[in-house]
């Protein structure tokens, strides 16, 4: 038996899908964290073990697990799908590249100058935080709107969000990593260099590469650097050559690679368990009247929220803008500026990266806590505004015809 398979659209059609789980499991985490098993919620996410045997030490707690282990497979779907796009996908040539890359340049800078600008004094660490969009979300919006978002804005999204979250990863990795150890940080190269050794005398199986990659997790983990990058890396090392011995039928070109494959095991886990269960345990925040005014009175919080709201659709509209009249790229087809902002408000849905990057950046539980309910409050408005507007687009048009 063969099974037919559409890497890109099934990629498109899972992220969409599980945009509708992240939010439910992130409302369930909000509303255990403020019931009467608040307590008992927060005592199992600290729940933890310790390791130390020799050189080998390790300690987790049940939040740090979910964090650091499960989400380093969120990554490496991460890292897979760059890999992807950079080879064969959207991203494959300059002209195909250079709109999404100047958008998603502006949709970052943007934002963290404003954030700097409102809270720059109180917490210049942060100015990391609404850089970020969740592929998820974004994509699931414009699936949801349906036939009111030209099918060229789909593909400039998904674009814009990969080189967003390359942005995001190099982020975390030079930004929010402190206290690097120089040995481990050299154990971890030698561990990239017999990962591609490896690769190079064209090994197969699927337990070395595992084991090397569990490996470089760990020595991240022990660099100080944020060990989830271990994921990044595996992702963006997978060859993108066709995979020998399956039962697939790719329906695009009928040519199935190595990381379609890994993408179409992986992937499902990642986006309705792994990320998921990231929202359920990261967005319990305690709400009370006066967090409530902490917010509305914090710089941080309303840093956040103007750089996604405000700072993204602005920042990815004027450097799409300065492209197009540099004569570099163009509108994606069938968009106008409207268009662009529209798309621009959806990839101000920061959540699950801007929760994840939140937690780096602030130390301080209470400025995390402002931090998280910024970033679901900014999302859901961006999420809003992109609704709106593709609405009042799709009324106007249908007035014209």
């Amino acid at each position: 038996m063969r099974r037919i398979i559409s890497p890109l659209s099934d990629f498109l059609h899972r992220e969409s899908s599980s945009g509708l789980v992240l939010l439910f499991a992130a409302f369930c985490g909000m509303v255990v964290a403020n019931s009467p098993l608040s307590d008992r919620y927060f005592s199992t996410l600290e729940l933890g073990f310790e390791i130390e045997v020799g050189i080998f030490y390790l300690k987790l707690s049940m939040l740090k697990f979910i964090n650091y282990a499960l989400m380093t497979l969120f990554f490496f779907v991460v890292g897979l799908e760059i890999k992807r796009e950079l080879t064969s996908g959207h991203l494959a040539t300059f002209r195909k590249a250079v709109i999404p890359f100047v958008a998603a340049v502006g949709g970052m800078a943007l934002p963290a100058g404003i954030y700097l600008l409102i809270a720059g004094r109180e917490a210049p660490n942060g100015w990391g935080v609404p850089v970020a969009t969740d592929i998820a979300l974004a994509v699931g919006l414009l699936a949801i709107i349906g036939n009111s978002v030209a099918p060229a804005l789909r593909t400039f999204l998904l674009g814009l969000a990969v080189i967003d979250d390359i942005g995001a990863i190099l982020i975390i990795a030079f930004i929010y990593s402190t206290g690097v150890k120089v040995s481990w940080l050299a154990a971890s190269a030698l561990t990239v260099l017999a990962i591609l050794l490896v690769k190079k005398i064209g090994a197969q199986s699927t337990y070395i590469y595992i084991f090397f990659g569990v490996l470089l997790w760990y020595g991240l983990y022990r660099t100080g650097i944020h060990p989830t990058l271990a994921g990044v890396l595996l992702g963006m090392m997978t060859p993108n050559t066709p995979k020998i011995g399956h039962h697939f039928v790719d329906a695009e070109d009928n040519s199935l690679s190595v990381i379609e494959w890994l993408e179409l095991k992986i992937h499902p886990w990642s986006s309705f368990v792994i990320i998921p269960l990231f929202a359920f345990a990261n967005t319990g925040v305690v709400i009370t009247l006066s967090s409530l005014r902490d917010s509305l009175s914090s710089p941080i919080a309303w840093g956040i929220f103007f750089g996604l709201v405000v700072g993204k659709p602005l920042g990815i509209l004027s450097a799409v803008l300065i492209a197009k009249r540099l004569n570099i790229g163009d509108l994606p087809e069938g968009s106008g500026k409207t268009d662009i902002v529209a798309t621009g408000s959806a990839a101000g849905i920061g959540f699950t990266v801007a929760i994840f990057i939140a937690n780096l950046a602030f130390t301080d539980e209470a400025q995390q806590d402002l931090a998280v309910i910024s970033v679901i409050v900014a999302s859901l408005v961006s999420g809003l505004i992109s609704w709106i507007i593709f609405m009042v687009l799709k009324k106007k048009k249908s007035l014209q015809r």
